[in-house]
């Protein structure tokens, strides 16, 4: 056989290509994560550019022009009044607290879109970590567990569709599933952040929710969250983890950051059975959104292409807050 072989033939047209094309974004892909707080107008967050703290009003435009662009999931993360933070961040389990009724509201105004909440006691907590801190500065695996089964049934009382443990204790998604299954929810849904690294990519967020932690003059506070958070070093780890995950009960399994670690989304997607999700983090949407105002480059083609390459990593749900801009962007091409 002289003739060479030409594997350009399949990238000739864009009709051709469009016909061997192997993975598609589409609006539904993405889970779009929006921040909320207490005041009564949206505040734009300094770190993460075009993206705001909503009111309940705006809460509920912004979550119908979701829906409207075919995103059908959000998650909330509550900016937390500091006079209702505590050690034991009991805040969490408010059955009128901010996350509650922010779930009752948009189950009422647009009860088709699927809610996703936060699982974790860092906005709640005085101490700005994920689970209890003992004196020594040493986190309550625990312990912990019991506050966090309290927060998941308040959230799924109000009306959660999917809750979102992400804290990284141990035995936390198992405690879960036997808490919301003992109260009758057993069709409320579980995305297990199951391989979330101990990253620099956070900072933004943690901004946004003034969730990072803080100095406390009666007891020794860890500066990072190192100690339940995974080692950016470890990727076999994430394989015990999602099996643990997995047995325990997750319906869904999430690696955060994103692009970082498109190496342990691809590894969890040969591994496990369950879908996959990636967190396209505050870090990355700000270094894209920074870049992109100075012009240095093409957002759009740079956003799509990022959340393309999470989908061909083995990721079926993306959570992203470029989710409206990339959702209109689909329907305009």
């Amino acid at each position: 056989m002289n003739s060479i072989i030409r594997p350009r033939r399949l990238r000739r047209t864009e009709a051709i290509r469009e016909m061997v094309r192997e993975n598609h974004l589409m609006a539904s892909d993405f889970i779009y994560p929006l921040f909320i707080h207490e005041k009564d107008f949206k505040e734009e967050i300094s770190a993460m550019p075009g993206t705001y703290r909503w009111d309940i009003n705006g809460l509920i435009k912004e979550v119908t022009r979701a829906w409207q662009l075919g995103i059908r999931c959000v998650v909330l993360f509550p900016k937390v009044n500091d006079s209702l933070k505590t050690e034991d961040g009991a805040e969490c389990f408010n059955e009128d607290g901010l996350i509650p009724r922010a779930i009752r509201i948009l189950k009422k105004e647009i009860p088709e879109m699927a809610i996703m909440t936060d699982v974790a006691l860092d906005p709640y907590s005085c101490d700005g970590h994920d689970g209890l801190v003992d004196e020594t500065g040493k986190i309550l695996n625990d312990e912990t567990i019991e506050i966090l089964k309290k927060q998941a049934l308040t959230q799924a009382r109000a009306g959660a569709d999917f809750i979102g443990p992400s804290d990284m204790m141990d035995g936390r998604v198992g405690a879960i599933r036997a808490a919301l299954d003992s109260q009758g929810f057993s069709d409320v849904g579980i995305i297990s952040y199951t391989a979330k690294y101990s990253s620099a990519y956070y900072g933004p967020f943690r901004t946004a929710l003034d969730s990072a932690p803080r100095e406390n003059s009666k007891k020794i506070i860890p500066d990072n969250k190192s100690t339940y958070q995974m080692d950016p070093a470890n990727s076999k780890e994430a394989l015990i983890e999602s099996a643990l995950d997995q047995y325990e009960g997750a319906d869904i399994l999430m690696v955060k950051p994103g692009i970082s670690y498109l190496d342990i989304v691809y590894r969890l997607s040969t591994f496990s059975n369950k879908p996959i999700a990636a967190y396209n983090v505050s870090g990355e949407y700000s270094m894209v959104k920074s870049a992109a105002m100075k012009n240095w480059i093409n957002e759009k083609d740079i956003v799509l292409e990022t959340l393309l390459s999470f989908k061909r990593a083995g990721a079926k749900l993306i959570l992203t807050y470029h989710a409206c801009d990339a959702s209109q962007w689909l329907q305009d091409t």
